[in-house]
């Protein structure tokens, strides 16, 4: 599998330093998953940022501070207790990796034509909606562009727009500036991961007529 397109070092910096909402989070740590070459960035970001919390002078905690930490273990354990299995969490979708299989999955629902979604749940809240998304062999998306941002992790299969050709393993960023037209490869189901924040905004006489309509 060669993987062509990643995150950049801006995400990757995020990622490392736990800046990221919880749903971009699991979008570039999906990447990771599949990624050598951005795992070891990732990894090199860490070691540095241990490094200048290393050297920072101590801080005082607060004088509350273990009492708050005790206050929240019910809470905690009442998250324990709702976790679901692994075998609960979508174990036919080749790779999707093992911590995002621990969390609620839902069933495929019909968005377009050949196009379906499982919207995935989040431990904690989150501004970012994750869900895989299923498109057939040969789909033609809308050309459309974005509110917000959007992250997308290829699982399987494979797509192409008019920024290149994304397969296993890929990571695409679509936000306010980008307007494309995915389409995807012949012979196969493509799955990915998709964290998104805002909404598509759908171009052209068709996209205007078939807005309201959409919903991801």
């Amino acid at each position: 599998m060669t993987i062509r397109h990643h995150p950049d070092d801006s995400m990757l910096i995020a990622f490392a330093a736990g800046t990221l909402d919880l749903g971009q989070h699991a979008a570039i740590a999906t990447h990771l998953a599949a990624c050598p070459r951005c795992r070891r960035l990732a990894s090199a970001m860490e070691h540095v940022g241990g490094a200048v919390l290393e050297n920072l002078p101590p801080a005082p905690m607060a004088g509350n501070a273990l009492e708050r930490v005790m206050a929240r273990l019910p809470e905690i354990d009442r998250a324990a207790e709702r976790e679901p299995s692994p075998e609960m969490a979508a174990a036919e979708i080749p790779g999707l990796p093992k911590f995002i299989r621990k969390y609620p999955i839902g069933e495929w629902q019909w968005v377009a034509p050949r196009v379906h979604l499982r919207r995935i749940t989040l431990p904690e809240p989150s501004r970012t909606r994750v869900f895989l998304l299923r498109s057939g062999p040969g789909t033609k998306m809308l050309q459309h562009s974005h509110t917000g941002i959007e992250m997308t992790c290829v699982l399987s299969g494979a797509f192409k727009h008019e920024g290149g050709h994304f397969g296993p393993g890929d990571f695409d960023l679509g936000d306010a500036t980008v307007d494309h037209q995915p389409m995807v490869d012949d012979g196969e189901d493509c799955v990915c991961l998709v964290a998104m924040q805002g909404d598509l905004r759908l171009n052209g006489i068709l996209g205007r007529v078939m807005q309201p309509f959409v919903r991801l």
